[in-house]
């Protein structure tokens, strides 16, 4: 049986507070990283799915588990 891979990305939305983007800043500016203004922290998600599956399905595992939608906005790629 053949495979689809999908690379799924999910991010706050913007205005949502992002307290491990704000710690990775501080981070970087106290190891001298002077002029990094902001830090969005995310997180990607590659799924492995049979061949022929659907945006649609992809779509649906997105809102109903993959992203909290209230907060978080996502988009995929297929592979």
């Amino acid at each position: 049986m053949t495979e689809m891979k999908v690379r799924v990305f999910v991010m706050l939305k913007t205005g949502v507070l992002d307290p491990q983007g704000e710690a990775v800043r501080h981070a970087l500016g106290a190891l001298g990283f002077d002029g990094v203004q902001g830090v969005r922290q995310g997180k990607v998600i590659e799924l492995e799915l049979a061949d022929g599956t659907s945006e649609s399905v992809v779509t649906e595992m997105c809102e109903k588990l993959l992203a909290n939608t209230v907060i978080e906005s996502y988009r995929f790629e297929v592979l």
